[in-house]
C-alpha cells in the first residue's frame, strides 16, 4: 500500500459492486470524521454481534468508547484486533425497476490492531477529543470529567491498518430495455438537519439567562 491507500487489504477489499470501491485515505478519513456513529463486531459467547457506539479519529488512529463491563469491547481486547463501520445515508435512487433501485451511501469498513488506553493523561486527552467529535468545541464548555467517570470509562484505540470505503451516488443504472419506459426515475437526495435547539428548564438553566454556547451557535450556523 502507498502512503495514501488503506487498501485493499485482506479482510477489506471490495470485491461486488468493486467499481464503487475506494482505498484512498482521504476518502476513508472524510468518510469516518463526517458520520455521526459506527459499529464495533466482536464475538461473544461464540455469537458475532455489533455495537452502535460514537467514534473519534486522530491520524491513522480510531478511538472507541464504552463501559468497562461491555461485553463486546471485551471481546475486541481480547482479539487485539477490531472491526469498526460506518455508513453516511445520502438518499435515494430510484430507478425504473426495483432491482436496480438503491440508496446513495457512503460507507467505511475499517481493520486493526486494538488495545485500550489506560495512561490517565492521555485517557483524558482522547475523552475529550470524543466530546469534539460530537459537537466541536463542547469540551471547552463542560465541567471535566470526574476521576470516577474516568474510571468507568473504557477507552479502546483501533489502528486502521487496512480499510475501504464504498460509494453509491449519481443517477441510477437501469437496464438499456427499461429506459423507455413510462416510470418516474431519479435521485432524492437526503442529509442530516438539526432543529432548534431545546433548552434544559432545570438548575441553573431555570432562570433562562444562559446563553446558547458557541459550540452549538456553529452547528446551527453551518447548516445554512
Amino acid at each position: 500500500m502507498t502512503a495514501h491507500k488503506l487498501g485493499p487489504g485482506q479482510h477489506t477489499q471490495v470485491r461486488r459492486l468493486a467499481k464503487k470501491a475506494s482505498y484512498d485515505a482521504v476518502d476513508i478519513e472524510a468518510i469516518l470524521d463526517e458520520a455521526r456513529m459506527c459499529y464495533v463486531a466482536g464475538v461473544v459467547n461464540g455469537l458475532a454481534m455489533a455495537l452502535p457506539t460514537l467514534h473519534a479519529r486522530e491520524g491513522r488512529t480510531l478511538y472507541l468508547h464504552g463501559s468497562k463491563s461491555n461485553a463486546i469491547m471485551k471481546s475486541v481486547l481480547d482479539a487485539e484486533r477490531a472491526c469498526v463501520t460506518a455508513t453516511l445515508y445520502d438518499g435515494l435512487r430510484l430507478a425504473r425497476s426495483g432491482f436496480e433501485s438503491s440508496i446513495a451511501y457512503r460507507s467505511v469498513v475499517v481493520v486493526g490492531a486494538a488495545r485500550e488506553i489506560t495512561d490517565e493523561t492521555e485517557k483524558a486527552r482522547v475523552l475529550d477529543l470524543f466530546v469534539d467529535a460530537v459537537l466541536a468545541g463542547r469540551a471547552s464548555e463542560v465541567r471535566p470529567m470526574s476521576d470516577t467517570e474516568q474510571r468507568l470509562t473504557m477507552v479502546i484505540a483501533v489502528s486502521m491498518d487496512e480499510a475501504s470505503a464504498k460509494i453509491s451516488s449519481g443517477p441510477t443504472e437501469d437496464f438499456e430495455e427499461d429506459l423507455d419506459l413510462p416510470i418516474w426515475s431519479g435521485v432524492v437526495p437526503a442529509r442530516l438537519r438539526f432543529d432548534a435547539p431545546i433548552a434544559s428548564s432545570d438548575g441553573a438553566m431555570a432562570s433562562g439567562n444562559i446563553p446558547m454556547p458557541e459550540s452549538v451557535r456553529r452547528l446551527l450556523d453551518g447548516q445554512h
